[in-house]
């Protein structure tokens, strides 16, 4: 279902539209355009009421946004700020993968996260069933564990139910250190949905998590950034895609790998 603000500014748009497609009518400004779209009728459907204009999901269910006065206390502040302290990690941490295979100054773990958000952005608008803007916070909340447990990968000797336990409990941690009115039971929510991977949105982004790291991978090739060889990161998501979005973009992606009788 598309967000109110989705639908406000689509609103917007057709409004526009009808205005500048009406015979013998001189172009209006975007002011006096804005302005005759925010004198609609409340009853207009295509315009969010107050009521609805300020809600958001939580897991599979909504929520009503707290005030932003619960971000500007002092209780508020000390939260969020350390936070984002917290989150200094993810920038600052180097991706486990491409430290092993020798990568000279390898991308962090926050550099991951952000082009993903990107994919996640751009392919959630190829599918109505998807929602933009849960598909974009996936893709934010998705490693945030990392923050506090680092990049763990399969190579690192840690089996995989240690590792989810470590990631709950960092995931836990936030929870606590954010507490409801700031997001930390949403963050908590999405991490969960990402990691079970059971609706569209979700594997969508596990897809996008292996997409972005292949488009990682042929990039370092083809600068020649690496000791070792990146053959593993390619093969090890052959045959493992969920969507046709990951399928088609991750042929594109592998077409452009450099042929080893070029130069």
């Amino acid at each position: 279902m598309p967000s109110p603000r989705t639908v406000a500014s689509t609103a917007l748009g057709l409004h526009l539209c009808s205005i500048l497609c009406a015979a013998a009518v001189p172009v209006p400004t975007l002011e006096s355009a804005r302005a005759a779209f925010l004198t609609r009728p409340h009853s207009d459907p295509l315009r969010p009421s107050v009521a609805t204009a300020g809600r958001d999901r939580v897991g599979m269910a909504d929520r009503t946004i707290p005030p932003a006065a619960a971000a500007a206390t002092d209780d508020g502040a000390k939260r969020a700020v350390d936070f984002f302290a917290l989150t200094r990690a993810l920038k600052t941490t180097r991706r486990t993968g491409w430290v092993m295979s020798g990568v000279r100054e390898a991308e962090s773990i926050a550099d991951h996260m952000y082009r993903m958000s990107l994919m996640a952005m751009v392919a959630s608008f190829s599918g109505a069933a998807l929602d933009t803007d849960r598909c974009i916070k996936l893709a934010l909340i998705h490693d945030l564990a990392e923050a506090r447990v680092g990049d763990i990968t399969p190579h690192c000797g840690v089996s995989d139910g240690d590792k989810h336990a470590m990631e709950l409990e960092a995931m836990e941690r936030v929870r606590e250190l954010l507490g409801p009115a700031l997001g930390g039971d949403e963050m908590r929510a999405l991490w969960k949905e990402y990691e079970e991977g059971a609706t569209e949105e979700a594997r969508l982004l596990k897809d996008l998590d292996k997409i972005e790291m292949i488009m990682q991978a042929q990039e370092y090739e083809a600068e020649g950034n690496h000791e070792k060889s990146l053959d593993q990161f390619f093969s090890s998501t052959e045959g493992k895609w969920r969507t046709e979005i990951g399928k088609a973009w991750a042929k594109e992606i592998v077409s452009r790998r450099k042929k080893p009788d070029q130069s």
